[in-house]
């Protein structure tokens, strides 16, 4: 007998906020969503290797809810380089860090690119208000995990 099994593909992330001085100020836990371009991205990546890989995390203003058809932040405040990226089993580990003075404003946005501007969306999360400050550092770890549902 033949078994079907369906590829599910979901992300988590932890929003660390710390002061000019490295005291944790705030963390969040959040669920995302892997958008329609990020799973053909997952895709493509299974056929071959010529698709850039996933190498950025920005952050954003925009608090329209996440959906899969997102290509895009809504409004960008900062973009950074990924400062890791961890394989393990079947997930992923990013982790991106905004540094003082990138990213400062309201952050209510997040997502996983393949660029350092434009690029392939892997993934976008809305959450509760980040107030970051100009002396504030944000640090997010990103896991997305590739399962069948």
């Amino acid at each position: 007998m033949l078994q079907k099994n369906a590829l599910d593909a979901k992300g988590r992330l932890t929003v660390e906020l710390f002061d000019e001085f490295g005291n944790l100020k705030e963390t969040q836990e959040i669920k995302n969503v892997v958008v329609n371009n990020g799973l053909n991205y997952i895709a493509s990546r299974m056929k071959d290797a010529s698709a850039t890989a996933m190498s950025h995390m920005a952050i954003g203003s925009d608090n329209t809810a996440a959906a899969a058809g997102n290509t895009a932040l809504g409004t960008e405040l900062g973009r950074v380089a990924l400062t890791s990226t961890t394989v393990t089993s079947n997930s992923v580990a990013y982790v991106g860090d905004f540094p003082a003075g990138t990213g400062t404003g309201a952050v209510v946005e997040a997502a996983i690119l393949n660029a350092s501007s434009g690029g392939t969306l892997l993934c976008r999360t809305v959450f509760s208000v980040v107030n970051k400050a100009a002396a504030d550092t944000l640090k997010i770890t990103w896991t997305v995990t590739v399962s069948d549902s």
